[in-house]
């Protein structure tokens, strides 16, 4: 019997067609699964052949002529493991979660408006919904156009349903189920029950609310599919993100998640990126002829974009990056760090680890009910350096910054990232609190604090209290690109010669490590940007009062952090070399 979903992975994995890691490990895994005797599943070639044919009944009607559809590999691979897996000796299907990457153009909408065709005509649930959902409505309603126009485009099809374009609603005649399009209105879709929930350019969402919400809502329902389609980003804070690198541990076996769908077409960390054949790996429609052969005539088109990308730089090179070739941007022009550099500085460490040793104070004080942070930073031996960060927040203003800054400050208040404080009517910056949570921290870890830096913009009521229980001098941290271009260079060093350690749990600090950006005065020096950044950067600030201390105070015997970054570098290749 005929079996497309198995023959693609058999190909990508023979080396039959250029692919990317990630692909190759799919493919892989769909072989290991099937070959594995003790699964709890089984692949159902009919299963994946008939979803497959269903596919291939479609109509194209967008273009000077209707022409039917015909599926590439890659889609037959797609469609056939989401409907040929299920579970031995049942008919309940085993992906009940999909993640699809790949780069733009690449026919993310067609997989869309197969499933969602497939799902409301051919799965035999009776008046089930179908929920097309993005940031805006106009994302969700690109999909939902999509299973329009596969509808519009055939007679026979049109008959099955009943299509009403101003509020965005199909409903199956056959199942009485209806497939309607939603934005960020959670509202639209709250209580409601679907069987297929289809997260439309996931990069874009600022939270996992509409994801966690589609999923949760499908929890009773057999055979239900969430699935994120999606291109690659450059908002490290995403969840998309989260998901993506969740995805490739699944994809690399260092977690198992048998449920989870992965598709992710992109190039390899070490690929040249102007080197014209890797942009395949990205692109497994785009850039292929039916035949798996390249398509020189696109190659061509990409490549003038290559052209403007790497000239222009900027905007243009992100777009590049992200929508042609399908690659998270970690680092543009103007991030503080590297964050693939930061995320390698993760440890289990916490305070209590340093107790009894001596650490630099930083503290960076918000206006009215802002967020307010302090930060700790430790030398410890062969020159590492801990950073500590805990931030405060009034507890009646929760509500308002979780909304206007759209990041989880509930969980982190759960986590014990964030302190709410009940002074001054919950509402305003309450100093005493804070002061009170050093008070503590000193003397519950025995800390030593030898240097406190501070922002002097509202510090006048607060710095009487603090030289009450400081140790040590209270030095104003002049907030200046001449002021602060020495400490901040110094700690982006450290940061890549990964001389920095903090606790893997603090997702604030990473968070707000992500959001910060720099500026340069007229001399090239540079700073954190405070005035332009919409998300909030404090636990930096205060990070980067303290580091100035640190940095004044280095023994002269010690290394500098260019030099260890140097070192580094040189084990890397060294380490390279060996291999």
């Amino acid at each position: 019997m005929t079996d497309r979903t198995t023959a693609y992975a058999k190909l990508i994995v023979s080396g039959g067609k250029i692919a990317g890691r990630s692909e190759y490990l799919a493919c892989r895994r769909h072989l290991d699964d099937i070959a594995n005797k003790d699964s709890a599943y089984i692949f159902d070639k009919k299963a994946a052949e008939k979803h497959i044919d269903i596919a291939n009944t479609l109509t194209i009607g967008e273009g000077e002529e209707k022409k039917p559809l015909k599926t590439r590999g890659f889609q037959d691979f797609i469609i056939g493991a989401l409907f040929g897996w299920r579970k031995k000796h049942s008919k309940e299907r085993r992906f009940r979660e999909a993640y699809v990457q790949m780069g733009r153009q690449n026919g993310k909408s067609f997989i869309a408006g197969e499933l969602g065709n497939d799902f409301a005509g051919f799965s035999g649930y009776q008046f089930g919904r179908i929920f097309c959902t993005a940031t805006k409505q106009e994302q969700a309603n690109i999909v939902w156009d999509e299973i329009d126009k596969f509808i519009e485009s055939d007679d026979d099809l049109k008959e099955l349903y009943k299509i009403r374009t101003h509020d965005r609603t199909i409903t199956s005649r056959v199942t009485g189920t209806v497939i309607k399009a939603i934005g960020r209105d959670t509202k639209s879709a709250d209580g409601f029950r679907s069987i297929l929930a289809i997260i439309d350019e996931y990069h874009a969402h600022p939270t996992n609310q509409m994801y966690k919400l589609m999923l949760d809502g499908q929890i009773t329902v057999d055979n239900a599919l969430t699935i994120a389609i999606t291109t690659a980003g450059f908002d490290l804070n995403s969840p998309c993100y989260k998901q993506y690198q969740f995805c490739k541990k699944v994809l690399a076996g260092a977690i198992k998640k048998d449920s989870l769908f992965i598709f992710i077409a992109e190039m390899d960390k070490d690929d040249d990126i102007w080197d014209s054949k890797n942009w395949a790996k990205a692109n497994p429609l785009h850039l292929w002829h039916a035949d798996n052969t390249l398509n020189q005539n696109m190659l061509a088109r990409m490549a003038e974009k290559a052209i403007d990308a790497k000239e222009k730089q900027g905007d243009d090179l992100v777009n590049f990056l992200t929508k042609s070739l399908n690659v998270w941007v970690t680092y543009a022009g103007g991030a503080l760090l590297n964050l693939d550099k930061w995320k390698m500085c993760e440890a289990d460490l916490t305070l209590q680890d340093m107790k009894g040793r001596e650490c630099y104070l930083g503290i960076d004080l918000s206006s009215g009910g802002d967020l307010t942070s302090i930060a700790l930073v430790f030398p410890l031996e062969g020159d590492k350096v801990y950073i500590f960060s805990h931030s405060f927040m009034p507890e009646l203003r929760l509500a308002e910054h979780e909304k206007t800054d759209d990041a989880p400050y509930r969980v982190w208040v759960n986590q014990g990232l964030i302190t709410l404080t009940s002074g001054l009517y919950g509402i305003k910056t309450d100093y005493k609190a804070i002061i009170e949570y050093l008070k503590q921290a000193i003397a519950d870890y025995n800390l030593k604090i030898i240097g406190c830096g501070y922002d002097n913009h509202n510090a006048d009521t607060f710095l009487a209290d603090l030289e009450d229980i400081m140790p040590c001098d209270l030095t104003e941290v002049v907030q200046s690109a001449r002021s602060l271009n020495d400490a901040t260079v110094d700690f982006q060093l450290s940061v890549k010669a990964c001389m920095v350690l903090y606790n893997k749990n603090n997702a604030l600090l990473t968070w707000s490590m992500v959001n910060a950006i720099t500026t340069k005065n007229s001399f090239g020096e540079i700073k954190v940007d405070k005035m332009t950044q919409p998300d909030r950067i404090d636990p930096v600030d205060c990070v980067l009062d303290s580091w100035k201390l640190y940095f004044m105070n280095k023994d002269d015997g010690q290394i500098s952090a260019d030099e260890a970054y140097d070192m580094w570098e040189k084990a890397m290749q060294a380490a390279k070399n060996i291999e």
